[in-house]
C-alpha cells in the first residue's frame, strides 16, 4: 500500500481573499497618498504666495523709509508722485546731490492689472515684484494725519494688499478655489520731515 503524501498549500479561495485585502490596502494607502499631495501642493502654493507678498512689502517699505534722504542738503521732495496705484520716490543714495544720476535715486512702484512693479528710472529698468494680486493700493497722510493726494504734504503712507494664489484649490470651496492673503503697513519716512 502506497501513502499519499499531503502536500501543504493554498486553496484558490485562500488566494482570492489574500488578493482582495492586498487590493483594498493598496487601495487606501493610493488615496491616502493623493490626498496628500493635493494638500503639500495648495500648501505650498500658499507659501509662495504669502512668501512673494512679504518679500514685495518688505522691499518697498525699506526703500519708501529711505525716500527724501539728501545727505548732501540739497532741497527736493521726496515724493514725486502719490497716486493710489502709484508711488514715485526720490532720494540722493550716492550723495552727489542729484536724485538722478543714479539708479537707486529715482524709483517707482506701479500697480496695474494684477501685477506690482518696481522701476528705476535712470536708467529704465523694471522688475515685477509680486503678481496675481487682487487689490493693491497706495493711501497717504500728511503731517496733521489727514487724507492727501498733494505729494509735497505726504508724511505717512500706508500699502494694502491682497493677493491669491496662481492656482485654484479644489478642496477649498470659496474664491473659485483660490485662497487669498492681506497685508499692509504704514510707513513714516523720516526724511520727508527735513
Amino acid at each position: 500500500m502506497s501513502k499519499l503524501k499531503k502536500t501543504a498549500g493554498f486553496t484558490l479561495i485562500e488566494v482570492m481573499v489574500s488578493m482582495t485585502i492586498g487590493l483594498v490596502v493598496l487601495a487606501a494607502v493610493a488615496g491616502t497618498f493623493t490626498v496628500q499631495l493635493r494638500q503639500n501642493s495648495a500648501e505650498e502654493q500658499l507659501a509662495q504666495m504669502q512668501q512673494d507678498v512679504r518679500g514685495a512689502l518688505d522691499l518697498m517699505v525699506r526703500e519708501i523709509e529711505m525716500a527724501g534722504f539728501k545727505p548732501a542738503g540739497v532741497v527736493f521732495n521726496g515724493i514725486a508722485t502719490s497716486t493710489a496705484t502709484t508711488l514715485r520716490i526720490k532720494l540722493d543714495l550716492d550723495s552727489t546731490g542729484v536724485t538722478t544720476d543714479g539708479a537707486t535715486d529715482d524709483i517707482s512702484y506701479t500697480y496695474s492689472s494684477g501685477v506690482l512693479t518696481r522701476t528705476l528710472n535712470n536708467p529704465a529698468s523694471s522688475a515685477t515684484l509680486a503678481d496675481n494680486l487682487t487689490l493693491f493700493s497706495f493711501s497717504y497722510l500728511d503731517a496733521n494725519g489727514a487724507a492727501t493726494t498733494t505729494s509735497t504734504a505726504v508724511r505717512r503712507i500706508t500699502i494694502n494688499i491682497t493677493a491669491q494664489t496662481a492656482r485654484a484649490d479644489p478642496s477649498y470651496p470659496s474664491n473659485g478655489g483660490k485662497r487669498t492673503y492681506q497685508i499692509s503697513a504704514d510707513v513714516t519716512p523720516p526724511n520727508l520731515l527735513l
